[in-house]
Formats: structure tokens, C-alpha cells, sequence
């Protein structure tokens, strides 16, 4: 992926001028999404890196939000957020959708593979270590703050970033970014997990 010049001195776009360019898009404007693939495009594939971790892969998923932006500048809305929220949620988004899909296929695969191989195994005995699993992680989740729970949960299981886990909590970034420090801390402990 190409790295885009900076804009200005500062190196990016004020979030005005980047409203003003996303208006211009959704009206089909090729020079005002140019100006904003090259203020956005750094962010989003830094993002998408961060979750997919395959350079390869990420450059296409940076590629197809910059295309979903494009598609869907007629959208955006400046109440709800500025252009580089708005940006960085669609790239979250399609990174953990790329990685889930990897996921699924490499499940079936696997499971394919399985099947094909036919190894013999006790399904009660693997029913009955998944439901103890379960438990623990229950019971050590219960054993975590309020917020400490509810930061891990929109997180982990929400697939939330922290900044997003921050804002549907109404809570500071850095207190629920210790909060979910402490919490995983105590969880990895609790678990019995050893570093």
C-alpha cells in the first residue's frame, strides 16, 4: 500500500477539513477522495495490521474500507462522530470480519480434515471439559469489578476497541484501559495461566 503524502504542516487533516472532504465525496468528488485516502489511509491500514497481523492480507482489507468509504461517503454523519472515528470503526470492523472468516475456514478445514481422518475420541469427555472451561472463565469473570467485567466483555466478546469500549461505557480511555489491564491481569491469574 502506497503511504500517502501528510497534508499541511502537521502531518494530517484537521477534522473539519476532513468533514468538508467526505462531503465532497458523497458528491462524487475523485480529488476530494484522493486528498482523504491520503489523510485516512495510514490510519486505517495501521488499524487493520493491528488486528489481521498479515501485511498482505491488511493492505487488501485497508484497500476495501477505502472503497467502503468511497461507496458510503453519503452516510457519514458529522453528529455522530468525526470522519476518522467513523473511518477507524469501519476498518476495525472489516479487519475482525477478515479475521473471523479466516477463522471459519480454517475450521472447516480442519474439521474436514477430522472427519477424513476419523480419529476416535470420547465426545462426553470433551463435552464435559468445554462446560468446565466455561465455568471458570464464568466464575473468574465474577470475580473482576463491575467495570473490569464490563470493559473485558465488550472487548473480547463484542470485539470492541478500547476507544469504542470507552465511549459505551461513558468512561475515560486510559481508566478503561487500566481497568481491562488489571482485569486481564487477574483473569491470567485466576485461570491459572502462566506466562
Amino acid at each position: 500500500m502506497n503511504q500517502p503524502r501528510p497534508n499541511g504542516s502537521s502531518g494530517q487533516a484537521r477534522p473539519a477539513d476532513l468533514a468538508e472532504l467526505m462531503l465532497q465525496v458523497a458528491r462524487g468528488d475523485k480529488q476530494a477522495f484522493s486528498a482523504l485516502y491520503d489523510a485516512l489511509a495510514p490510519m486505517v491500514f495501521g488499524i487493520v495490521v493491528r488486528v489481521v497481523r498479515d501485511r498482505a492480507q491488511s493492505e487488501e482489507v485497508a484497500q476495501e474500507v477505502m472503497i467502503d468509504l468511497w461507496r458510503q461517503a453519503a452516510r457519514y454523519r458529522p453528529e455522530a462522530g468525526s470522519v476518522s472515528t467513523w473511518a477507524s470503526t469501519i476498518a476495525h470492523r472489516r479487519a475482525v470480519d477478515r479475521v473471523r472468516s479466516a477463522q471459519a475456514s480454517a475450521d472447516r478445514e480442519q474439521a474436514r480434515a477430522a472427519r477424513e481422518h476419523e480419529t476416535a475420541f470420547d465426545e462426553v469427555a470433551e463435552e464435559v471439559e468445554t462446560r468446565l472451561a466455561s465455568e471458570q472463565v464464568r466464575r473468574c469473570l465474577r470475580g473482576l469489578t463491575e467495570l473490569q467485567r464490563q470493559a473485558v466483555t465488550l472487548a473480547y466478546y463484542g470485539g470492541l476497541t478500547y476507544r469504542e469500549v470507552a465511549q459505551t461505557l461513558r468512561t475515560p480511555l486510559p481508566t478503561i484501559k487500566t481497568r481491562m489491564r488489571d482485569g486481564l491481569i487477574r483473569l491470567r491469574d485466576c485461570m491459572g495461566v502462566t506466562t
